[in-house]
């Protein structure tokens, strides 16, 4: 497929190389969190402020990822107008983020003040001492930040290592289902509720329509783990499955790990060509211009179909909770991706760091940028997710985001989730391609997850 220079899907802009995040890691098991390193002792909290305009003529260096840029210039824009600080936003690919903040700090080279974390990478953040403990500042500051607020399902996990709090949630990332509804009344179909209804959908549609450049689903299947990382956790929360046990032991040899990996196998005959080589620069315009029939997509992308800038399905589209499969008839949703904003531990700009946090992730702020066409952020609080303004932007994103991301599967959590994930993409990219079996594959990667996890 042809590069596709996303300006109005920056969302989600697969940059730079295809090496695997390895900078990215994983959700803990079932919501509790692994054993870690005792974590550093808190920096000195910085004082409150009370002058809105102290910080005029000093600058707060950001670390961001490229997929935000949008919403970073917003920022930049809104908070420099208040309080007279200038914001400079470097950003960079999901695939190198991690590893920049990393060496940063490890190299002494301290360049960035804040930084916008991938949520499953914070586990190796903290043990590399690389994002500084707010949990006292967030106790100190409740009455302005209403911790309370945050998403249930998303505060913990985005933020809670070793008893502690490192940052707070930015960018509340979840999938649903979107559907071509032009097409899917051609075919006298209806919304897919279990993903046997996704695959004989998408089966029909290709057999009828791609001979004209049609097909039944776009599904991104290329060898990074927010793509087919992404893809396969779908179909894993579809299926009631859960990365590890109830004990905490791997568990993507249960049966229906094993039945997400086939499902996701299964559908590639009728996907946009290539699953293996499809990220999101191709999956995106292929369901905005009509080309793709459905896609599980992050939510954001359902103000994006209504922008007539960025697509050409307007009023043509609407979304469905993840399809379900075997014995569960519970719909959930996956944490993919999702972002948190962290102070580094080589500032010397703590004070101000932690202002600019406080507002960037406040109602009134996340809300704005909710909105935003293109600015690549979900819903991180309640207040947001249930105001009757994002309702009028996204009245179908509201109401399922409302119902399944209480029980959103999330991805592993431990320090050593970049290596985990690492050996799963790899596997995963195996199953797309047709190069081995989901079995046999799931097997490695659960072998590769015990001995990692065992050292």
């Amino acid at each position: 497929m042809a590069p596709f220079d996303a300006s109005p899907f920056n969302r989600r802009r697969f940059l730079g190389t295809a090496s695997a995040l390895g900078a990215a890691g994983m959700l803990a098991a079932c919501g509790k969190e692994p054993a870690a390193p005792t974590p550093a002792a808190s920096a000195p909290a910085p004082a409150a402020s009370t002058d809105t305009k102290k910080y005029a003529g000093q600058s707060l260096n950001l670390l961001f990822n490229q997929p935000h840029a949008v919403a970073g210039k917003l920022l930049a824009e809104d908070f420099e107008a208040l309080t007279g600080a200038k914001i400079n936003i470097t950003p960079v690919p999901y695939d190198q983020l991690h590893a920049q903040a990393t060496l940063d700090v490890q190299s002494g080279a301290n360049q960035f003040d804040v930084i916008d974390y991938f949520y499953h990478t914070l586990g190796a953040l903290v043990s590399d001492k690389v994002v500084v403990d707010v949990t006292d500042w967030i106790a100190r500051d409740q009455a302005q930040i209403e911790p309370a607020d945050f998403l249930p399902s998303l505060y913990d996990t985005y933020t809670l290592r070793n008893g502690r709090r490192w940052g707070l949630p930015y960018d509340g990332d979840t999938h649903v289902l979107f559907y071509n509804t032009e097409i899917f009344a051609r075919h006298q179909l209806s919304a897919p509720k279990t993903w046997e209804d996704y695959y004989q959908a998408a089966k029909l549609i290709t057999q009828k329509e791609s001979a004209n450049g049609i097909y039944g689903a776009a599904v991104q299947g290329f060898k990074i783990p927010v793509i087919v990382g992404s893809s396969y956790a779908n179909r894993l929360a579809g299926f009631g499955g859960s990365f590890f046990t109830a004990d905490g032991k791997p568990a993507l040899t249960s049966p229906e790990a094993i039945a997400a990996a086939e499902e996701l196998l299964r559908i590639v005959p009728y996907a946009l060509p290539t699953p293996a080589e499809t990220a999101f620069e191709h999956a995106l315009p292929a369901f905005l211009s009509g080309k793709a029939a459905m896609i599980d997509f992050w939510t954001d992308l359902g103000v994006t179909a209504q922008d007539p800038q960025s697509s050409q399905i307007v009023d043509k589209w609407a979304l469905v909770a993840l399809p379900v499969g075997g014995k569960n008839t519970t719909p959930r949703a996956a944490l993919n991706a999702g972002f948190g904003l962290g102070i580094t531990t080589g500032t010397k700009k703590t004070e101000l760091a932690w202002e600019f946090i406080k507002w960037a992730t406040s109602k009134d702020v996340s809300l704005k940028q909710d909105v935003l066409p293109g600015s690549g952020i979900d819903p991180n609080r309640s207040s947001v997710l249930n105001s009757p303004v994002y309702g009028k932007a996204a009245p179908a994103l509201q109401a399922e985001i409302q119902a399944t991301i209480g029980s959103a599967l999330a991805w592993p959590l431990q320090a050593q989730s970049p290596q985990l994930m690492d050996a799963l993409t790899e596997q995963l990219a195996l199953i797309v391609s047709g190069k081995k079996k989901p079995r046999d594959a799931l097997a490695a990667a659960q072998a590769r997850w015990e001995q990692l996890l065992s050292a």
